[in-house]
């Protein structure tokens, strides 16, 4: 199931992938961010020019009431400022909303992390709000507040 975006192409993860995700994971300006998680396996991998540069996940809410899905994503420092999260963001939420039928899809970045809020405005996600001390940071042990962003079918862009 690859999905293709303009530049990145979208890929299940395989074995071979989890020792440079789990490297990409914990550069400092990633770790800043992400915590190394568990399991690569149900994630997909961020291709670029061939080589692995992050990954990408979901969750999708089943119940029809509350359907939606949610998303989650990390590249290599040294590709930030490129598009690339973008344009990876935005090819999982067009597979969502066509291929999964999602209407609302939503992103819940660390409320200081201004780049990864400025590239998920850039594919139509708009802030709902702040979600006070909302995650824990696995380096210090501190809470942050996260910002709550969400994408309705007909605002992707």
């Amino acid at each position: 199931m690859d999905m293709h975006g303009v530049e990145v192409v979208l890929r299940p993860t395989c074995e071979a992938d989890f020792a440079k995700l789990d490297a990409i994971v914990r550069e400092p300006a990633v770790a800043e961010w992400w915590s190394p998680p568990e399991d690569y396996a149900a994630m997909l991998a961020v291709v670029f020019a061939g080589e692995v540069i992050g990954a990408v996940q979901y969750e999708e809410e089943d119940d029809p009431e509350f359907r939606h899905a949610s998303i989650d994503i990390f590249l290599t420092a040294r590709l930030h400022g490129k598009g690339l999260g973008t344009d990876a963001v935005r090819t999982l939420a067009r597979w969502l909303v066509r291929e999964r039928g999602h209407h609302r899809l939503t992103i819940d970045p660390a409320a200081a992390n201004v780049a990864a809020i400025r590239s998920y405005g850039k594919v139509g996600f708009k802030p709902v709000g702040v979600m006070r001390a909302y995650a824990r940071d696995h380096r210090t042990g501190e809470w942050r507040d996260g910002l709550l962003m969400d994408l309705l079918a007909d605002e992707l862009v």
